[in-house]
């Protein structure tokens, strides 16, 4: 059964394991834990790069950063590489998103037929940002996001308000015109700066736990020097909580808007033809293991959340291995458009659908930067990661590899890479 129409919600940030649904049992998330129950919540979900635009702009093209030279958050993706709405628009369908996307350079479409609110940042590389006043520096990997946090509000919330908004109205709009339809919906948030509101913070202060994996010497040099250079080293008890209290906090404000976009498939009567998708771009640390952001390939980093939900779905959690690439081929399949020319991603639509389906459990993720942003210390880096079966490796150049079996270490504590 091919789905009439698309729904794809794609955050910011999210640390896949912050949802009531994914075990959480502080996370404020019925929304997308009502999501889970309708459908598929894949739990082995990654990105194709611990940082935004590359993750953002490899789930476009169901290709890797290294194939398409688009390695940093700086990097403009050639026109010439065609998207799944590519694909999707010459079926027929009307595609169209609303918020957040961060493509760089004069492409601000990348095959969508429409868009709504822009960008929360110069779409050029080298152009000034804009004025986050108090909260300035916070949105990066620096110390002040980790000083500045706790209650208050950013202008990245603001944004999704508005973005939920014109989501809403979009969503009218297409009920009218009763034509196929494929829209995304891009928030900001969870990402830093860690600052919710007053009532999340003081929730969250009560409720959450401190981190569960402590922070120590690693036996890889570029791990050990990130903390350090990133200024995280010593980060006061009460800073932490603070932090991880509002992160929390906007996660339970992004459900809060998810459920209210949902709702509104509900009210027009769209929801029954409609696959509804939702996941992130990478994860954020939250203090674990003495880190914080992305940037790594440690779970908390480089997994994503991943849920689909339709009528034809068969319902429940899958532990098969997948990545971001895959579920752009997903989609395109199951709306019944043409596969992507070079497209890696492999397509997991008859494995949530029917239930069966032979399936390599592989991933594979990059993390590679220049050193012209001030946030990677003039350090240039080039690292990998690939996971097959329970087995993780990631790989520093010039640097100590990290092999960890997720099978008995699931928290990738103890590597292997040294063993015989």
């Amino acid at each position: 059964m091919i789905p009439r129409n698309l729904l794809f919600l794609f955050s910011d940030q999210h640390s896949a394991n912050v949802m009531g649904c994914a075990g959480d049992e502080f996370a404020v998330t019925p929304n997308l834990d009502r999501l889970a129950s309708r459908g598929v919540r894949m739990n082995n979900a990654y990105c194709p790069s611990p940082i935004c635009t590359p993750s953002r702009m490899s789930m476009l093209t169901g290709r890797y950063p290294s194939d398409q030279q688009c390695w940093t958050n700086d990097d403009v993706l050639p026109s010439g590489c065609p998207t799944w709405l590519h694909s999707l628009g010459a079926a027929g369908i009307e595609t169209g998103l609303v918020g957040r996307m961060h493509s760089i350079g004069p492409d601000q479409l990348r095959g969508y037929a429409w868009r709504e609110i822009g960008e929360h940042s110069p779409n050029f590389p080298g152009v000034a940002w804009h004025d986050m006043g108090p909260l300035r520096g916070t949105n990066e990997p620096t110390p002040e996001s980790l000083i500045s946090c706790g209650a208050g509000q950013s202008a990245y919330e603001l944004k999704d308000h508005d973005t939920t908004e014109a989501a809403l109205k979009a969503l009218d709009k297409i009920a009218r015109n009763r034509e196929r339809f494929a829209m995304t919906v891009g928030f900001m948030l969870p990402h830093a700066p860690y600052v919710a509101s007053k009532k999340w913070v003081d929730y969250f202060m009560q409720k959450l736990q401190p981190p569960e994996i402590p922070a120590k010497t690693s036996n890889n040099s570029w791990i050990n020097w990130w903390r350090k250079n990133r200024g995280i080293e010593e980060v006061p008890e009460r800073n932490s909580r603070l932090a991880r209290a509002a992160y929390w906090g906007l996660v339970a404000v992004l459900d809060e808007m998810i459920g209210k976009i949902l709702n509104k498939l509900d009210e027009l009567g769209l929801s029954e033809d409609t696959l509804v998708v939702y996941a992130s771009d990478h994860g954020d640390h939250l203090g674990e293991r003495g880190l914080w952001w992305k940037h790594t390939f440690y779970d908390e980093s480089a997994k994503v959340p991943m849920i689909l939900a339709h009528s034809s779905l068969s319902k429940g959690i899958r532990e098969e291995v997948v990545s971001l690439i895959d579920l752009a081929s997903t989609m395109t399949e199951a709306m019944g458009g043409e596969s992507l020319p070079d497209s890696k991603g492999r397509s997991f639509w008859p494995l949530v659908t029917k239930g069966k389906q032979k399936w390599e459990n592989i991933a594979f993720s990059e993390y590679c930067t220049d050193s012209v942003p001030s946030w990677t210390g003039g350090r240039a880096v080039q690292q990998r990661m690939l996971r097959v079966d329970n087995w993780k490796l990631h790989y520093y150049h010039g640097d100590h590899l990290q092999l960890f079996d997720l099978l008995n270490d699931p928290k990738e504590l103890n590597n292997l890479a040294d063993m015989p």
